[in-house]
C-alpha cells in the first residue's frame, strides 16, 4: 500500500473509533437477529404482514406469508422527466423477476425524489438542491422502515440522489444494500462544441434557438449526461467502493448488456441476505478503506466537488470521522488518470470505450492506492472489479481482461498520469477553508491575484456582464450568502460561461464563494465551499469592492491581502435572504433545513450523524 493512503486510513480509523464501534455494535445485534429468527417479515403481526403483501400477486402473496423467501425492497428514484432516471421505469418488474428466480420476493418499497441541478441552474429550484440529498435519506429510510426486508435494492444516478440512498441505508446498516446503475445516454453533441455554444450565447453572438438546438444534441435521450459532472461522478465513486456489480456503471441503457446486469443485481441481492450464502450487510461493506477508496476514485478522475461534502456525509452516516485535510493528504499522492469533459474533451462513453473501470480500477490497486482488502457486493475483494461483465447465452460473466488503457488521450497508467497530484484541491488561509478543483484549469491560470468585485447574487454579477461592467478588467469576484444555512448552497454554474469569456479575453479572473460550482465547473479558477460561511460569520463577509484577493489553486493558499487590524475594524456587509425573502418554489417548506443546515467541510447535513457530529455539523 502507499504510505500516505495507509497514513489516512489510520487516522481515519483511529478518529473514528468510539463512533464506528457504536454503529457497528447496532448493526452487528440486527444482524445477529437476522440471521436467527428468519426474513424480517416474520416478526410482524397478523395484521401488520397482512398490509404488507393485500396487493401483491398470487404467488409473491403466498411467497410473503411464508417464513422462508427473503424479502427485497426496491427504492426507486424513477421519474420520466430526467433522462438518468427514466430507464429506471421497467426495472421493478425486471428486478422482481430476478429476485423471484433467486428464490426471494421483491417489491416497491418507495420513491425518492430525484431533482435536476440542470434544470434548476440558476434558479430558486437550486436552492433546495442540497437539501434534497436529506429528503432523499429520510425517504429511503421510511421506505426500509416497514420492517418488511432484508435486501435493498437502490435505484439512483444522479447528484443528490446516490448519496442520499447510501446514506439512508447505511441507518439500516445491517441490510445488504446494491446500487442497480441506468448508464450514460450515447454520446451526442461534442463537448467542446457544446461549450462553445455556451460562451457565444453567453457573448449574445448566437440566439436562444440555435442555443437550445446545440443543448437538445447534448442531452437528447435516455441515460446520464455523459459529462463528468456529479452523477457520474457518483457512480464512479460507488463502484469502487464496491456498491456495484463489477463493470456495471457505464453501459448504456436498453442494451442487452445492460438488462442482464440489471437481472444479475436482482439475483445477488437474494444471494447477500443474512439467509443466503453470503451475507454482506451495507454498513460493513462501507467502511474506513472503502471511503479512502471513494475518495481516491474521486480525485484520480477529478470528480465532482460536491463530493468533498457527499462522502463525509456517508461516511458519516457509517460512523467513520472524514475530513477535508484527508482529501487535501490523499491529492498529494493520488495522481489524475483520466481526462473527461470539463477536464478535457471525451466523455463518459469514450472513457468505458477505452478501458473505463476495469483499467481505472486495476492501475489503482497495482500502484498501491487502493486498498485490495475489502468487502463488495462481488465478493471478499477489489480485485473482482479488475473483471468486465461479458454477455454468454444471456447472461453476464466476468473475466479478468488484459491489457491496459485503448486511448492514453482519456485514460492513462498511473505510470505516466496527466498530472501527478489528484484533480480536487483544498485551501485555507484568512478566508477560512476552501475546495478548487483545478483538474480542469491550466496551469498559468491556477494563481490569481486581483481587486475584489462582490456580489449577494450571482444575477448580480451576470446583469454586470451583461452590462459590459466586467470588460477589460481583472477581479476576483466574490459571491458570499450562497451556503447551506443562508440559502441551501445551490450551484452557481450558470457563472461559468460568462467568466470563461473574460478569461479567454486574456484577463485574470477568478470566483471565490461558499456556493457550489459543482461537478461541471470548467476552466475558471475557483474557491468554493468556503468555509465559514458568511450567513455564519464567515471571513468573506468582510471582503470589500478593491480588496486584493490571492487564489493560489496550485499551493493550497486563498488569502484577503488586507491588514489584521484593518479587519478587525470591518464589520460584515450584507445578508441572506429573510424567511419573506427566501420563500416561492416551495423553498419555504424548507426554512428548518436552513436554521440546522451545517458547514460544508462536515458534510452540510442537517441532522446528526452517529456520533461524527451534531447538529450545525458540531463535533459530539
Amino acid at each position: 500500500m502507499n504510505r500516505i493512503v495507509e497514513e489516512v486510513t489510520d487516522g481515519i480509523r483511529e478518529r473514528s473509533r468510539a463512533s464506528r464501534a457504536a454503529y457497528l455494535r447496532r448493526v452487528d445485534a440486527a444482524g445477529r437477529e437476522a440471521g436467527e429468527r428468519g426474513p424480517a417479515r416474520t416478526t410482524l403481526g397478523c395484521a401488520n404482514l397482512a398490509h404488507g403483501f393485500a396487493a401483491s400477486p398470487a404467488a409473491d402473496k403466498l411467497a410473503l406469508r411464508g417464513s422462508v423467501k427473503p424479502g427485497v425492497a426496491i427504492v426507486t428514484s424513477y421519474n420520466d422527466m430526467l433522462s438518468a432516471h427514466q430507464p429506471y421505469e421497467t426495472y421493478p418488474a425486471e428486478l422482481k423477476a430476478a429476485v423471484r428466480a433467486a428464490g426471494g420476493v421483491a417489491q416497491v418499497a418507495g420513491g425518492v425524489p430525484a431533482m435536476c441541478d440542470g434544470i434548476t441552474q440558476g434558479r430558486a429550484g437550486m436552492e433546495l438542491s442540497l437539501y434534497s440529498r436529506e429528503v432523499i435519506a429520510m425517504a429511503t429510510a421510511i421506505a426500509l422502515s416497514h420492517d418488511m426486508f432484508d435486501a435493498a435494492l437502490l435505484l439512483g444516478v444522479c447528484d443528490k440522489i446516490v448519496p442520499g440512498l447510501l446514506i439512508g441505508a447505511l441507518h439500516f446498516g445491517h441490510l445488504p444494500a446494491l446500487f442497480v446503475p441506468a448508464g450514460p445516454m450515447t454520446s451526442g453533441l461534442p463537448n467542446k462544441t457544446k461549450a462553445r455554444a455556451r460562451q457565444l450565447f453567453a457573448e449574445g453572438r448566437i440566439g436562444r434557438g440555435e442555443m437550445l438546438d446545440a443543448e437538445a444534441k447534448s442531452y437528447h435521450s435516455p441515460g446520464t449526461c455523459t459529462f463528468y459532472g456529479t452523477a457520474n461522478s457518483n457512480q464512479v465513486v460507488v463502484e469502487v467502493m464496491g456498491l456495484h456489480l463489477p463493470g456495471a456503471t457505464f453501459v448504456n441503457p436498453h442494451t442487452e448488456l445492460r438488462h442482464a446486469l440489471t437481472e444479475a443485481a436482482g439475483r445477488r441481492a437474494v444471494e447477500l441476505t443474512a439467509h443466503g450464502p453470503e451475507y454482506t450487510p451495507v454498513g460493513h461493506v462501507v467502511d474506513e478503506r472503502a471511503v479512502v477508496n471513494g475518495v481516491v476514485a474521486l480525485l484520480a478522475t477529478g470528480g465532482s466537488t460536491n463530493h468533498t461534502m457527499h462522502l463525509v456525509a456517508i461516511a458519516a452516516a457509517a460512523g467513520i470521522d472524514l475530513r477535508w485535510d484527508d482529501f487535501a493528504a490523499l491529492s498529494a499522492a493520488v495522481p489524475l488518470l483520466t481526462r473527461i469533459y470539463p477536464n478535457g474533451q471525451a466523455d463518459v462513453n469514450h472513457f468505458q470505450a477505452a478501458g473505463g473501470m476495469r483499467v481505472l480500477i486495476g492501475e489503482l490497486l497495482d500502484a498501491g492506492l487502493l486498498h485490495e482488502d475489502v468487502l463488495t457486493v462481488a465478493g471478499r475483494g477489489l480485485g473482482h472489479y479488475r473483471c468486465a461483465p461479458e454477455l454468454k447465452e444471456g447472461t453476464p460473466v466476468w473475466q479478468e481482461q488484459a491489457g491496459g488503457s485503448g486511448d492514453l488521450d482519456v485514460l492513462r497508467p498511473v505510470a505516466d498520469p496527466f498530472s501527478a497530484d489528484g484533480g480536487i484541491h483544498m485551501l485555507s488561509g484568512n478566508l477560512g477553508r476552501a475546495v478548487s478543483k483545478v483538474s480542469a484549469v491550466k496551469p498559468e491560470h491556477q494563481v490569481v491575484e486581483a481587486p475584489a468585485l462582490v456580489f449577494d447574487d450571482q444575477l448580480d454579477l451576470l446583469a454586470a456582464f451583461e452590462a459590459g461592467e466586467l470588460d477589460g478588467r481583472d477581479f476576483v469576484a466574490v459571491i458570499r450568502y450562497q451556503g447551506p444555512a443562508a440559502n441551501g448552497m445551490p450551484e452557481l454554474h450558470k457563472l461559468t460561461p460568462p467568466m470563461a469569456v473574460l478569461l479567454d479575453r486574456g484577463r485574470r479572473v477568478a470566483i471565490v464563494t461558499d456556493g457550489r460550482m459543482s461537478g461541471a465547473s470548467g476552466k475558471v479558477p475557483s474557491a468554493i465551499h468556503l468555509s465559514p460561511e458568511a450567513a455564519k460569520g464567515g471571513p468573506i463577509a468582510l471582503v470589500r469592492d478593491g480588496d486584493m484577493i490571492r487564489l493560489d489553486a496550485a499551493g493550497g493558499a486563498l488569502e484577503l491581502l488586507v491588514p489584521q487590524e484593518e479587519l478587525a475594524r470591518r464589520t460584515p456587509q450584507g445578508a441572506p435572504p429573510s424567511d419573506e425573502q427566501w420563500s416561492g418554489t416551495g423553498r419555504e417548506l424548507f426554512t428548518a433545513f436552513r436554521r440546522t443546515a451545517g458547514p460544508a467541510e462536515r458534510g452540510a447535513g442537517i441532522f446528526a450523524m452517529n456520533g461524527v457530529y451534531g447538529v450545525n455539523g458540531e463535533g459530539l
